[in-house]
């Protein structure tokens, strides 16, 4: 009998244990991704040419818990990892600017410089599209930003332009040999002009996580978007994490090409944020839409991280990057107006942390490590 008792009441402590556990969030398998999150915004961009296998691996180095590979397309229809699917924009006067490869220097391409019409903007140059895989291959990556990041130049040159399934292959290879979740966060970039010229985004994108056996919710992904249609859309096919971004300013191209006036603002209000619910996972919002910037300080939070919450959405902010050049004159050091100096990016930091923000992006992922393991 009294062994029966024991035994009774050793049960009733595990239930109570596990049922504290589960109340306080608790399980033998922690939740991913942690929060707050430390997203390596185009991979440790700080450090190293933005959208790079170097770049990724180096975030991953240094304590990131998701990668973000921004995705467009090639002629042959293979989604790699750019900021825009230009490569090489051209200045009026002919110079250039935002160079994320040499593709200028390389004469064997020079007949594929071309004018589009990007989201209603006419650019000059040279674009992703337009470009095989094996030839996408042969070029190098560069600093996107020289001027403000002038270390990044000695990097020129090394580096190939990877594709989605590269970046997965990174992030999945990292898992297992630090022990602990590496994610992939990508951005589909103008997911309305790929679809006017037959090159959609979203099947391909589908396509390579289902392969990978993460086109599913529990998947170590998130699929993120500044427009909505293509959002919409994906909730309909897949159960995959969705993030709808909102920018400070303007509206989703798609909206604007449809003649809707709703704005990001508008999608920012707690009607706007229930809509968003609908159909996406977490706001993607740009900083100034959850502590605007005030005489050159961070000011009061507004009410999106609670309106949000409050609908079970999270909020990743972007971007938070290390250098003068990108923080509020409050957190900048001297010489103030050397925007290649490193100002105070962990204060910067814990200010959104402490406005209750889940995640964020950061451009130097030991910066953004250090401001989440300090806070603590």
């Amino acid at each position: 009998m009294q062994v029966h008792k024991t035994l009774l009441a050793l049960a009733a402590t595990l239930v109570m244990t596990m049922t504290m556990t589960m109340a306080c969030g608790g399980s033998d398998t922690p939740a991913w991704p942690p929060v707050p999150t430390v997203i390596a915004h185009r991979g440790a961009s700080a450090l190293r040419p933005e959208h790079t296998l170097a770049a990724y691996q180096k975030a991953i180095d240094d304590g990131a818990n998701l990668i973000e590979p921004d995705l467009v397309i090639t002629q042959d229809g293979v989604l790699v990892a750019r900021h825009e699917n230009a490569i090489a924009i051209l200045n009026a006067d002919g110079s250039v600017r935002e160079a994320t490869t040499d593709v200028v220097d390389r004469p064997e391409f020079a007949a594929r410089k071309t004018t589009k019409t990007i989201d209603g903007t006419a650019i000059t140059g040279w674009f992703v599209e337009d470009f095989t895989l094996a030839e996408l291959k042969t070029l190098r990556a560069r600093e996107r930003i020289p001027a403000i990041r002038p270390a990044n130049v000695a990097y020129n040159g090394q580096f190939e332009v990877p594709t989605l399934q590269e970046v997965i292959d990174l992030a999945k290879a990292q898992s297992a040999a630090k022990g602990r979740t590496i994610g992939v966060i990508p951005e589909t970039k103008h997911p309305s002009f790929f679809q006017s010229i037959g090159k959609p985004l979203e099947p391909a994108l589908l396509a390579v996580l289902a392969k990978n056996g993460w086109n599913s919710k529990d998947a170590p992904v998130y699929v993120q978007s500044f427009e909505v249609a293509n959002l919409k859309a994906l909730r309909k096919q897949s159960s995959v994490r969705l993030v709808q971004l909102l920018s400070s300013s303007g509206r989703p191209y798609d909206f604007a090409a449809a003649g809707n006036t709703q704005t990001y603002a508008d999608m920012a209000t707690a009607a706007g944020l229930k809509e968003i619910a609908t159909y996406a996972d977490v706001v993607g919002a740009h900083k100034d839409l959850v502590i605007p910037v005030k005489d050159g300080a961070l000011g009061t939070p507004t009410a999106l991280v609670k309106d949000a919450h409050a609908l079970n959405l999270a909020v990743h902010i972007w971007t938070l990057r290390p250098e003068n050049a990108f923080l509020p004159a409050a957190y900048k050091k001297a010489p103030t107006t050397d925007n290649t100096v490193r100002g105070d990016s962990v204060g910067e930091i814990q200010v959104f942390l402490k406005a209750g923000v889940d995640g964020f992006f950061t451009d130097d992922s030991s910066v953004g490590r250090l401001a989440v393991d300090s806070l603590k």
